[in-house]
């Protein structure tokens, strides 16, 4: 395969800096569920074609690049940090405590991270820059974006089952016009974020 800008971002920057993860998470704007982080190590060896920002990505086809990168990874983590978490402090300082987590969590220990947009724990500032839009930018930032992506939807429809009027498997916890009202009807399920805002209701 031709290798891609992607790629040739990231190999440029081990060129550089040695071994480095990529980070991104997914559902920071949901109203329910939790935010979901990821860590990823590519293989150079391995490469992986159609790796891209998740969000420009068909769910059949993260889904194949998904297994793609767990099976060829380096290394990678996927952590969750729950909605009560998210409600006791905020939407983020939650993603920056999964970004600290994902990235400890390797097992490789890599010397570096990139992370998608433009903020940074403070345990991780010594190992990481912050790059806006970098899932669009980096392969293995956008790796990490599938990961995310690919296992917080996956937990969505887990949640579907347990509480169906909502419509997780549709919605994945967003805020849609039909979530909306359905939390206007049955209230907020315990997976929802009581301190986000829900669009055109009045919460009881």
């Amino acid at each position: 395969m031709i290798m891609t800008i992607l790629y040739q971002n990231d190999i440029e920057f081990f060129n550089t800096h040695g071994l480095f993860a990529g980070i991104d998470e997914a559902g920071r704007g949901a109203l329910a569920g939790p935010v979901v982080t990821a860590a990823v190590i590519l293989n150079y060896n391995t490469l992986i074609e159609g790796i891209n920002d998740s969000k420009l990505l068909t769910p059949k086809k993260r889904e194949e690049l998904y297994w793609q990168i767990v099976e060829s990874a380096i290394d990678y983590s996927i952590v969750e940090i729950s909605p009560a978490y998210i409600d006791r402090y905020n939407i983020l300082r939650a993603t920056l405590l999964g970004f600290k987590k994902a990235f400890f969590q390797l097992k490789s220990k890599p010397r570096y991270c990139l992370i998608d947009g433009r903020d940074i724990h403070s345990e991780l500032k010594p190992y990481a820059k912050a790059i806006i839009k970098g899932d669009q930018l980096y392969a293995s930032i956008a790796a990490a974006s599938i990961l995310a992506k690919v296992h917080r939807d996956k937990l969505m429809l887990a949640y579907d089952d347990i509480y169906p009027e909502y419509g997780f498997a549709s919605n994945k916890g967003y805020g849609t016009a039909y979530h909306a009202k359905m939390i206007c009807s049955y209230g907020l399920s315990p997976i929802h974020r009581k301190s986000f805002k829900i669009p055109e209701v009045t919460r009881s």
